[in-house]
């Protein structure tokens, strides 16, 4: 027996050797990976983006004159009519203002008439310097006046014509005068009509910015003036939305759309596009000089097709533009399609990589990651260019098929050529799919429920 144990531990040390060789010799199990059937569905290209509730129109009241607040008959929430009353700004510095006016287009009247007085004086003084004229130069061809008398007459003549011209002058600007004072009286009852502000459309008064006993401030060009209520029109709303600049081509008019408002959930509001932007949003706020990058949207607007009750301006919500609809078409998931450098030929036709090796445990002990698929040299004419693709599971190989693609749904790609209904498309895990070389090996993922 003890000539035998050394061949029997011999033995037993060759068969654990050859066993484990065996095993680190052994290729590894394929990657599992998950697959679906591409097959025709109903598909939907939706742009989707937040929003803000507001009426199609509403109108924001300022005052034209300055003043204190006297009255003020409204309620912000409060719905109002054409012509009713809202406010009155109190109106004594204007009524002021009208009697100085009017006193000032009454005394230039008095002015204006004294002018005309003035120049019925200047034409009699001229008629008499005229005749005495006449006497003198017929005095003058009788031999008997003097030459200075007969050149002062004539002088006389000259200044009572100068003088009426001066008096005639004077009424046309006396006239100028009138109608200036006549301008300004017009400007001051216009203003003392705005005193008293009315609606001006029907609607709800959605903002009250000022309480009575508080002054007015009138707008100049530099600064704002006092937005004294805003009066909105809630019978037709719109939901302002902004929309990505990649997505603004697929965005037409008339395109349906579905609104959900937060504050009113459970329920989807129908609408239609009415309203896209040429020129992209500003940004009010100054971009930081480090980083300027900043996401370029456009306007759109879309119109509600119903009554919202209890809806109230600048209420968030979210639209769903419908930019597209296929029926019955093939289409393959959306986490199936990944992007791959492949080779052609001149021609155009693919020219597919040999599949890689199947690796082995010794080597995946060497190092984690596997050997990757050695590609063909490019003879003359061939080219390598990134293709979009998807797998698809033949033989037990992930096959990658070149894919041309359409409307994206909410899950799914249209397939428009490189498919057939039926095929087997590898979906997932999200890595392997990102990894898979072209003709390496797979198995089908085992899920709870399949056998």
């Amino acid at each position: 027996m003890r000539r035998k144990w050394p061949w029997i531990v011999g033995i037993v040390v060759v068969v654990i050797v050859g066993a484990g060789l065996a095993f680190w010799l052994r290729p590894p199990d394929p990657p599992a990976v998950a697959v679906e059937e591409a097959r025709s569905r109903d598909l939907e290209a939706i742009v989707s983006a937040s929003c803000k509730i507001q009426p199609k129109r509403q109108v924001n009241i300022s005052a034209n004159t300055m003043g204190r607040v006297t009255r003020l008959a409204v309620e912000e929430g409060q719905r109002v009519r054409t012509g009713q009353f809202l406010l009155e700004i109190d109106p004594k510095s204007l009524e002021g203002q009208l009697e100085r006016g009017e006193a000032s287009v009454a005394a230039a009247q008095s002015a204006l008439q004294q002018a005309r007085v003035g120049i019925e004086q200047a034409r009699v003084t001229l008629d008499l310097s005229r005749q005495t004229l006449k006497r003198q130069e017929d005095l003058w061809r009788g031999g008997l006046t003097t030459r200075e008398a007969l050149e002062r007459a004539q002088n006389e003549v000259e200044l009572r014509e100068a003088e009426l011209r001066t008096r005639e002058q004077e009424v046309r600007t006396r006239e100028q005068q009138i109608k200036q004072e006549q301008a300004g009286l017009t400007t001051t009852r216009y203003n003392l009509s705005q005193v008293i502000i009315s609606s001006p459309m029907d609607g709800i008064v959605t903002r009250r910015n000022i309480e009575q006993g508080e002054n007015v401030v009138v707008g100049t060009m530099n600064n704002a003036g006092t937005v004294l209520l805003t009066v909105a029109d809630m019978s037709i709303l719109e939901a302002e939305i902004e929309v990505d600049e990649t997505d603004i081509p697929e965005v037409e008019l008339a395109q349906a759309a579905r609104v959900t408002i937060d504050a009113i959930p459970d329920q989807i509001f129908r609408g239609r596009v009415t309203e896209i932007g040429n020129s992209p949003i500003q940004n009010t706020g100054t971009a930081s000089p480090v980083n300027t990058a900043q996401a370029t949207n456009f306007k759109v607007v879309v119109t509600l097709e119903q009554e919202v009750p209890g809806i109230r301006p600048g209420f968030t919500c979210t639209a769903e533009i419908t930019t597209a609809t296929r029926k019955n078409v093939l289409s393959v998931p959306i986490q199936a399609l990944t992007v791959r450098e492949l080779l052609y030929d001149a021609k155009g036709m693919l020219v597919r990589d040999p599949p890689p090796p199947r690796p082995s445990r010794f080597r995946a002990f060497r190092r984690s990651e596997p050997a990757p698929a050695v590609p063909l040299p490019e003879p003359p004419g061939h080219t390598r260019r990134e293709t979009e693709g998807v797998f698809v599971l033949r033989a037990n190989r992930a096959l990658f098929v070149p894919i041309k693609v359409g409307i994206a749904g909410e899950r799914y790609f249209e397939v428009l050529s490189g498919l057939n209904a039926n095929d087997q498309v590898i979906t997932g895990p999200f890595n392997s799919v990102g990894e898979l070389a072209d003709g390496s090996e797979v198995k089908i993922q085992e899920t709870p429920g399949r056998s």
